[in-house]
């Protein structure tokens, strides 16, 4: 008789502790109410005014935000990559050169970390970043330096490219 009732109290027990849970952990997305009163959606804003001491020191315009551009790889169009540290730049570097299907797929040779990225239909890049150029403009080259930097390593190496070798 003991046994049977310590198993029901075990049973009763542990169907408490899953019911607790399974209300912890899906409740909040039923909105089956809150204890305080207010909807779930209103507890999730922190800040319901904005803070006076935050200054917004960029402004983006949604029609900015939204806009569309066309790149077009057969034409004069270059992508520059900006890698920033610790943001997953460098798989979605890798991801730029390897796994984009393309109409000529960037050319990665096994051991090397640089792939050439050419044009459909002639021998310039399409891509400026780490994987297709290397670190032309140094190491975790910021905004402005790229700026300064890109247009001179693009003529450079185009004029190589053009050369004829004798």
């Amino acid at each position: 008789m003991v046994e049977r009732t310590s198993k029901f109290l075990l049973i009763v027990a542990v169907s408490v502790c899953f019911m607790l849970i399974l209300y912890q952990y899906v409740g909040p997305g039923l909105s089956l109410g809150s204890p305080s009163g207010r909807s779930y959606s209103e507890e999730l804003d922190l800040f319901p005014t904005p803070d006076p001491h935050y200054v917004k020191k960029y402004y983006f315009p949604v029609r900015e935000l939204e806009r569309e551009l066309a790149f077009d790889m057969k034409g004069e169009d270059v992508i520059v990559f900006l890698h920033i540290q610790k943001t997953g730049g460098t798989t979605f570097g890798r991801h730029l050169v390897q796994n984009v299907r393309l109409e000529v797929p960037c050319d990665c040779r096994p051991g090397q970390k640089k792939c050439t990225c050419y044009r459909p239909n002639r021998r310039e890049t399409w891509l400026f970043s780490r994987f297709s150029t290397g670190w032309s403009c140094g190491l975790h080259a910021d905004w402005t330096e790229l700026t300064n930097c890109v247009p001179g390593v693009l003529d450079r190496r185009e004029s190589a490219a053009s050369k004829t070798p004798r």
